[in-house]
């Protein structure tokens, strides 16, 4: 953990500052839009917005990575941010917030794309777990502190837009300032989504299925709340819940991953968090076990973002994790736009059961699918110190990468000059003989 702290501190304070910006943001677009007048469908494309920019910079960000460096693409994506959060109240209509929330989402998921692909060119595959796990840790800690800046402001004024801007600007003065070197701009290449479905199809059908999983927790959890009665007061809590969780279990799930096979421990928290939403679905009854279950659920399936992440450059050449990284983001983002919907069908067809239903069917399937590919694929994972001795090539036909290749060049090339050199050496005792 201090090593990992040690080498990464300053992009995830910096992290840490913009999910504090970002959380006060994204809450006060449902209540300013509705002082201001929005209608409910007009907010839900407001929302759909966001994931449109999303996809889109999941896509460019390695490109602007190859051709500037981490550290730029990061600093001027936050100067976009910042401008973008102070922006909402100078043009109070609808399709203005749309094109903000466009173009926020496609600079967030940029600087997504950039943390993700250096923490993991920095990260060795027996710390990757623990990287990406206090990563995730850092962004919903700032997520549930801009919670209580949004609660202590009044959003009908300046002040809950001026604040995250600071924020935000702040953000990336940690890694302009540190001293900690990052990757080289050469270090990173193109890779289309079917490159990195090769590479790793567990991961590229998990990732789309936890955005389906995150997006319908969060986007449909203030509607089944309301639809079993809970209040206002009850509703903040239950949401907080999953927030809770998560960060309890983050870490722990982050670390145990480092130690064992990463696909073993997905599967297992897979299978735990469909029984957990099973549960969900008998217990509406009693306040105290939602607050449980939405606990469970919440610590269970959010560190899997980073389990499936950190799995997935196990199998990758460090110049490729740039682009696996927009690849992945671009995956989720899908999952996302598609998750809240199916969700909001289930649940109109069988009632507020649906929300705990539709969970348990894609973590589910996420097992499954990952029982499946156990029996295609061996593990990454050695139980030996030298787990990066793990070649990247030990993968399927076809998915081999650059670095196994160029790697493979260079031994066979010594080899052949070793044995050129010992028949040159036979050659010229036999002359002398």
């Amino acid at each position: 953990m201090l090593t990992v702290i040690r080498t990464t501190w300053a992009l995830l304070l910096g992290m840490f500052l913009l999910q504090v910006g970002n959380g006060v943001q994204g809450s006060m677009m449902g209540v300013r839009g509705a002082i201001e007048g929005f209608s409910t469908f007009e907010l839900s494309l407001i929302g759909s917005a966001y994931f449109l920019g999303f996809l889109g910079g999941s896509q460019l960000a390695p490109k602007f990575i190859a051709s500037v460096g981490h550290v730029r693409v990061f600093a001027a994506l936050g100067s976009f941010i910042s401008a973008i959060v102070i922006s909402y109240p100078l043009v109070t209509e609808p399709w203005a917030w749309m094109l903000f929330r466009v173009a926020l989402g496609f600079s967030l998921s940029g600087v997504y794309v950039t943390a993700e692909s250096w923490l993991n060119n920095s990260a060795t595959n027996e710390t990757r777990g623990q990287a990406l796990s206090a990563y995730m840790l850092m962004q919903m800690m700032g997520l549930v502190a801009g919670q209580g800046i949004l609660a202590a402001g009044d959003p009908s004024g300046w002040v809950l837009f001026i604040i995250p801007s600071i924020l935000v600007s702040l953000s990336f003065a940690p890694i302009l300032l540190s001293a900690v070197p990052t990757p080289a701009i050469e270090a990173t290449r193109p890779m289309s989504l079917r490159q990195l479905y090769v590479a790793s199809p567990f991961a590229f059908v998990s990732m789309m299925f936890m955005g389906g999983v995150f997006a319908g927790q969060f986007a449909m959890a203030p509607v089944y709340a309301t639809e079993v009665g809970l209040s206002l007061g009850q509703l903040s809590l239950f949401i907080s819940s999953f927030f809770i969780g998560a960060i309890v279990l983050q870490y722990p799930i982050g670390w145990a991953s480092d130690r064992m096979d990463r696909r073993l421990l997905i599967i297992g928290a897979s299978v735990a968090g469909a029984i957990v939403a099973v549960g969900g679905m008998f217990l509406v009854n009693s306040f105290v076990a939602l607050i449980v279950i939405a606990l469970l659920s919440g610590g269970l399936a959010q560190p899997l973002y980073a389990l499936v992440l950190a799995y997935a450059n196990d199998y990758l050449a460090p110049e490729d994790m740039a682009a696996a990284s927009g690849g992945m983001l671009f995956v989720n983002g899908v999952g996302a736009i598609t998750g809240p919907p199916a969700m909001g069908l289930l649940m109109s067809a069988i009632g507020p059961a649906g929300f705990w239903l539709f969970l348990a069917g894609i973590l589910t399937g996420v097992s499954v699918y990952g029982l499946y590919r156990m029996t295609q694929r061996p593990s990454a994972y050695v139980e030996e110190d030298d787990y990066d001795a793990v070649p990247y090539a030990n993968i399927m036909p076809g998915a081999t990468s650059a670095l196994a290749v160029e790697t493979a060049q260079e031994l066979y090339v010594e080899a052949a000059e070793e044995l050129a050199e010992s028949n040159e050496s036979e050659t010229e005792g036999e002359t002398r003989t």
